[in-house]
């Protein structure tokens, strides 16, 4: 349930109570007032009937009527005058007295009138406060409703920014806290974008000024001679090349200055190019298809997922390749599968809510995350999507969706 809902639904039992509230301290006002007049008028007349019976004139009074509520007649031969409501189908207002030892003068009137008033008065508030409780139900709701998309609006663009869209902002209405909140929350982008801009660029930087030391470093370990500590010295060497080149390939997916040279190619054609060289993963062709795609991106983007499987999962690697279907989604699908112990749980939430993220890798000191943070970044560039999961018997798996043809 919404902010929206809540509200409308928090004014609407606020109008029903005051209404409730104010009905029935009416009612039981003006029946009170009612009574009492009555009463008073009734014993008035009560009065001069006892008057006129002492001095022998007749009046409307009766003497020891048979129809007296025996309440009334036990209270009036205590020597108490009394008037007294009767209740029922046809109400009766009594008053009586004591005229002698013996003898009680009674007066009565139908009540019927003042019954009849009380209930058009009930009609007439419970018809008030229904319309006034509709009414300021929907004014609830329109300002619940006008509320809650604003929040609405707040929230999406909050999970908009913290999926990467740091251009998205919200427009601040009013002077309320929604407001605030929107403001807030677009100076928390606008921060955030600084500080992701200053580090891709001090990034960049920094692998821009090593490339040219480590091809020194490579061109030299060539000319060193052949043993175990020339093979060490080499393969470090080779690794930070690769994370240089990593580096740089981040920056400029995230400058946005890649270009995409597109052309139909089979995917399981892609899947074995990628796969080149790699012990221990198998090529699975479920159903294959073309597809009109950037084959050297996609191909990049397999050979990482295959080397964070072999890496951080168990062999064999599976890689297969089908044809998603159903829900919109008609295009191929490539799924990278290891047999290891499947991503950390922290590590999967991550993955499946932000994506991958650099220097963030499955919880060991041998990878920089880097992998599948350009997988990511290729992925959204041709126009697919990665996501990531566990399987239910064990492992990780990784699959690429691809754009459908046409």
């Amino acid at each position: 349930m919404n902010i929206g809902t809540k509200l409308a639904l928090a004014v609407a039992a606020a109008a029903v109570c005051v209404a409730s509230a104010i009905g029935l301290l009416v009612h039981r006002f003006t029946a009170a007032e009612q009574l009492a007049t009555a009463r008073s008028d009734l014993d008035r007349r009560l009065v001069s009937a006892v008057y006129d019976h002492a001095a022998g004139r007749t009046s409307e009074a009766r003497i020891d009527p048979p129809d007296l509520p025996g309440s009334v007649s036990e209270a009036v031969r205590r020597g108490v005058r009394v008037t007294y409501l009767q209740n029922g189908p046809r109400p009766v207002l009594w008053a009586a007295t004591r005229v002698s030892d013996r003898t009680v003068l009674a007066l009565s009137r139908s009540y019927g009138h003042e019954a009849g008033e009380l209930a058009a008065l009930d009609r007439t508030l419970v018809t008030t406060g229904v319309a006034a409780t509709v009414a300021v139900s929907l004014a609830g709701l329109a300002l619940g409703l006008r509320m809650g998309r604003r929040a609405t609006a707040a929230a999406r663009t909050a999970e908009r920014i913290a999926h990467g869209d740091l251009d998205a902002r919200i427009r601040p209405r009013g002077q309320d806290e929604i407001a605030r909140l929107a403001a807030s929350v677009n100076a928390m982008a606008d921060a955030l974008g600084a500080r992701l801009e200053a580090e891709r660029r001090v990034t960049a930087d920094i692998a821009h000024e090593l490339r040219t030391p480590v091809a020194a470093m490579v061109t030299a370990t060539g000319l060193l001679p052949p043993g175990p500590a020339t093979d060490l010295v080499a393969g470090g060497v080779r690794k930070l090349r690769a994370l240089v080149e990593d580096v740089l390939e981040v920056a400029r997916l995230d400058a946005h200055v890649a270009t995409l040279e597109t052309e139909p190619r089979q995917v399981s054609a892609m899947a074995h190019r990628a796969v080149t060289g790699l012990d221990g993963v198998e090529v699975r062709i479920v159903a294959d298809t073309l597809a009109e795609t950037d084959p050297r991106r996609v191909e990049r983007i397999l050979t990482n997922l295959v080397t964070n499987a072999l890496r951080h999962g168990a062999r064999p690697v599976l890689v297969e390749v089908d044809v998603a279907g159903g829900q919109g989604d008609d295009g191929p699908v490539v799924r990278v599968r290891d047999h290891g112990p499947g991503f950390p749980p922290d590590l999967l939430a991550v993955l499946t809510t932000s994506g991958p993220q650099r220097f963030r890798s499955a919880g060991d000191s041998t990878g920089t995350g880097l992998g599948l943070t350009i997988a990511a970044g290729q992925a959204r560039l041709l126009g697919a999507r990665l996501t990531f999961r566990n399987q239910p018997d064990g492992g990780a798996e990784a699959t690429l969706h691809l754009p459908a043809a046409g």
